[in-house]
Protein backbone atom coordinates (compact mmCIF):
# COMPACT_ATOMS: atom_id res chain seq x y z
CA UNK A 1 0.00 0.00 0.00
CA UNK A 2 1.29 3.45 -0.92
CA UNK A 3 1.64 6.07 1.83
CA UNK A 4 -0.75 9.01 1.90
CA UNK A 5 1.14 12.04 0.56
CA UNK A 6 1.60 14.66 3.30
CA UNK A 7 2.77 18.23 2.65
CA UNK A 8 5.48 19.52 4.99
CA UNK A 9 4.15 23.08 4.63
CA UNK A 10 0.59 24.19 5.29
CA UNK A 11 0.96 27.09 2.85
CA UNK A 12 0.03 26.12 -0.69
CA UNK A 13 1.94 29.17 -1.91
CA UNK A 14 5.20 27.49 -0.86
CA UNK A 15 4.55 24.93 -3.60
CA UNK A 16 4.40 27.70 -6.23
CA UNK A 17 7.67 29.44 -5.32
CA UNK A 18 10.62 29.96 -7.64
CA UNK A 19 14.21 29.55 -6.46
CA UNK A 20 17.65 28.79 -7.91
CA UNK A 21 16.67 25.18 -8.66
CA UNK A 22 13.01 25.55 -9.63
CA UNK A 23 13.58 28.64 -11.76
CA UNK A 24 10.12 28.74 -13.31
CA UNK A 25 10.43 32.43 -14.12
CA UNK A 26 13.18 31.63 -16.66
CA UNK A 27 12.03 32.60 -20.19
CA UNK A 28 12.50 29.07 -21.59
CA UNK A 29 10.42 27.53 -18.78
CA UNK A 30 7.69 30.17 -19.21
CA UNK A 31 7.60 29.68 -22.99
CA UNK A 32 7.31 25.89 -22.74
CA UNK A 33 4.72 26.09 -19.95
CA UNK A 34 2.64 28.47 -22.08
CA UNK A 35 2.86 26.21 -25.13
CA UNK A 36 1.95 23.11 -23.11
CA UNK A 37 -1.17 24.84 -21.79
CA UNK A 38 -2.14 26.31 -25.15
CA UNK A 39 -4.78 23.60 -25.59
CA UNK A 40 -7.09 25.00 -22.93
CA UNK A 41 -7.67 25.98 -19.33
CA UNK A 42 -7.94 22.54 -17.71
CA UNK A 43 -5.18 22.37 -15.05
CA UNK A 44 -5.29 18.55 -14.95
CA UNK A 45 -4.72 18.37 -18.70
CA UNK A 46 -1.93 20.93 -18.42
CA UNK A 47 -0.31 18.82 -15.69
CA UNK A 48 -0.65 15.66 -17.80
CA UNK A 49 0.92 17.38 -20.81
CA UNK A 50 3.84 18.68 -18.71
CA UNK A 51 4.32 15.23 -17.14
CA UNK A 52 4.43 13.52 -20.55
CA UNK A 53 6.88 16.09 -21.87
CA UNK A 54 9.31 15.56 -18.99
CA UNK A 55 8.90 11.79 -18.94
CA UNK A 56 9.19 11.28 -22.70
CA UNK A 57 11.17 14.23 -24.09
CA UNK A 58 13.89 14.57 -21.43
CA UNK A 59 16.30 11.63 -21.35
CA UNK A 60 17.19 10.01 -18.06
CA UNK A 61 21.01 10.11 -17.83
CA UNK A 62 21.32 6.47 -16.79
CA UNK A 63 19.13 5.21 -19.64
CA UNK A 64 21.00 7.40 -22.11
CA UNK A 65 24.48 6.82 -20.64
CA UNK A 66 24.85 10.59 -20.75
CA UNK A 67 27.84 12.25 -19.03
CA UNK A 68 26.11 15.58 -18.32
CA UNK A 69 24.95 16.65 -14.86
CA UNK A 70 21.96 19.01 -14.74
CA UNK A 71 20.18 20.32 -11.66
CA UNK A 72 18.50 23.68 -12.42
CA UNK A 73 15.14 23.27 -14.17
CA UNK A 74 16.05 25.60 -17.06
CA UNK A 75 19.31 23.68 -17.61
CA UNK A 76 17.44 20.35 -17.67
CA UNK A 77 15.12 21.82 -20.30
CA UNK A 78 18.00 23.22 -22.36
CA UNK A 79 20.05 20.01 -22.27
CA UNK A 80 17.01 17.67 -22.43
CA UNK A 81 18.69 15.28 -19.99
CA UNK A 82 18.70 14.71 -16.25
CA UNK A 83 18.65 12.15 -13.49
CA UNK A 84 15.32 11.57 -11.67
CA UNK A 85 15.94 14.51 -9.31
CA UNK A 86 16.64 16.90 -12.17
CA UNK A 87 13.59 15.72 -14.11
CA UNK A 88 11.50 16.34 -10.97
CA UNK A 89 12.95 19.88 -10.78
CA UNK A 90 11.83 20.54 -14.36
CA UNK A 91 8.35 19.10 -13.87
CA UNK A 92 7.83 21.21 -10.74
CA UNK A 93 8.97 24.32 -12.63
CA UNK A 94 6.62 23.65 -15.56
CA UNK A 95 3.68 23.08 -13.22
CA UNK A 96 4.43 26.07 -11.00
CA UNK A 97 4.82 28.30 -14.06
CA UNK A 98 1.18 27.44 -14.82
CA UNK A 99 0.00 28.15 -11.27
CA UNK A 100 -0.26 24.46 -10.34
CA UNK A 101 1.22 23.67 -6.90
CA UNK A 102 3.95 21.02 -7.08
CA UNK A 103 6.36 19.54 -4.57
CA UNK A 104 9.08 16.94 -4.19
CA UNK A 105 8.88 13.38 -2.83
CA UNK A 106 11.47 10.67 -2.36
CA UNK A 107 11.83 6.92 -2.19
CA UNK A 108 14.82 5.04 -0.80
CA UNK A 109 15.38 2.30 -3.38
CA UNK A 110 18.89 1.13 -4.34
CA UNK A 111 19.60 4.88 -4.11
CA UNK A 112 17.42 7.86 -3.28
CA UNK A 113 14.82 8.32 -6.03
CA UNK A 114 13.13 11.68 -6.68
CA UNK A 115 9.61 12.32 -7.90
CA UNK A 116 6.88 14.95 -7.62
CA UNK A 117 3.49 15.59 -6.06
CA UNK A 118 0.90 17.86 -7.63
CA UNK A 119 -2.09 19.53 -5.98
CA UNK A 120 -5.20 19.26 -8.14
CA UNK A 121 -8.89 18.67 -7.44
CA UNK A 122 -8.35 19.46 -3.75
CA UNK A 123 -5.79 16.73 -3.10
CA UNK A 124 -2.15 15.80 -3.57
CA UNK A 125 -1.19 13.12 -6.10
CA UNK A 126 2.32 11.78 -6.61
CA UNK A 127 3.74 11.63 -10.15
CA UNK A 128 6.98 10.03 -11.35
CA UNK A 129 8.30 11.37 -14.66
CA UNK A 130 11.58 9.39 -14.46
CA UNK A 131 11.07 7.84 -17.91
CA UNK A 132 9.82 4.41 -18.86
CA UNK A 133 12.94 2.68 -20.06
CA UNK A 134 14.86 -0.03 -18.24
CA UNK A 135 11.75 -1.42 -16.55
CA UNK A 136 10.33 1.80 -15.07
CA UNK A 137 6.57 2.27 -15.33
CA UNK A 138 5.51 5.80 -14.37
CA UNK A 139 2.16 6.96 -15.73
CA UNK A 140 0.10 10.10 -15.18
CA UNK A 141 -2.76 9.48 -12.78
CA UNK A 142 -4.43 11.71 -10.23
CA UNK A 143 -6.54 8.89 -8.79
CA UNK A 144 -4.21 5.91 -8.47
CA UNK A 145 -0.45 6.04 -7.97
CA UNK A 146 1.45 4.75 -10.98
CA UNK A 147 5.04 5.44 -10.00
CA UNK A 148 8.12 4.27 -11.92
CA UNK A 149 9.24 1.79 -9.27
CA UNK A 150 7.41 -0.23 -6.62
CA UNK A 151 8.94 -0.03 -3.15
CA UNK A 152 10.13 -3.34 -1.67
CA UNK A 153 9.51 -2.80 2.04
CA UNK A 154 10.59 -6.37 2.87
CA UNK A 155 13.88 -5.67 1.08
CA UNK A 156 14.58 -2.58 3.20
CA UNK A 157 13.34 0.05 0.75
CA UNK A 158 11.37 3.03 2.05
CA UNK A 159 8.69 5.29 0.64
CA UNK A 160 8.70 8.82 2.10
CA UNK A 161 5.15 10.27 2.13
CA UNK A 162 6.34 13.85 2.76
CA UNK A 163 5.83 16.46 0.06
CA UNK A 164 8.55 19.10 0.29
CA UNK A 165 8.19 22.56 -1.25
CA UNK A 166 11.90 22.56 -2.21
CA UNK A 167 14.21 19.79 -3.39
CA UNK A 168 16.10 17.97 -0.62
CA UNK A 169 19.40 19.72 0.19
CA UNK A 170 21.30 16.42 -0.06
CA UNK A 171 20.08 16.08 -3.66
CA UNK A 172 20.89 19.66 -4.68
CA UNK A 173 24.33 19.54 -3.01
CA UNK A 174 25.10 16.25 -4.74
CA UNK A 175 24.12 17.51 -8.20
CA UNK A 176 25.89 20.86 -7.80
CA UNK A 177 29.19 19.29 -6.73
CA UNK A 178 29.31 16.23 -8.98
CA UNK A 179 31.78 16.36 -11.85
CA UNK A 180 30.29 15.43 -15.23
CA UNK A 181 31.72 12.41 -16.97
CA UNK A 182 30.91 8.86 -17.97
CA UNK A 183 29.08 7.01 -15.22
CA UNK A 184 29.04 9.97 -12.80
CA UNK A 185 25.78 8.59 -11.36
CA UNK A 186 27.58 5.39 -10.27
CA UNK A 187 29.75 7.36 -7.84
CA UNK A 188 27.77 7.88 -4.67
CA UNK A 189 24.18 8.87 -5.37
CA UNK A 190 22.49 9.87 -2.10
CA UNK A 191 20.82 6.93 -0.37
CA UNK A 192 18.74 8.74 2.23
CA UNK A 193 17.40 12.17 3.08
Amino acid sequence: MNPVPAPTSGRLGDYLAADAVVDHEHPSIRALADSLRAGGDDPAEAARTAFLFVRDEVEHVIDAGDPRVTWRASDVLRERVGICYAKAHLLAALLRAQGIPAGFCYQELSALHGLNAVYLHGKWSRLDARGNRTGAGGEFSLDEEKLAWPVDLAGGERDHPEIHPAPAPVVVDYLMTTEPGPGWYEKGLPHTL
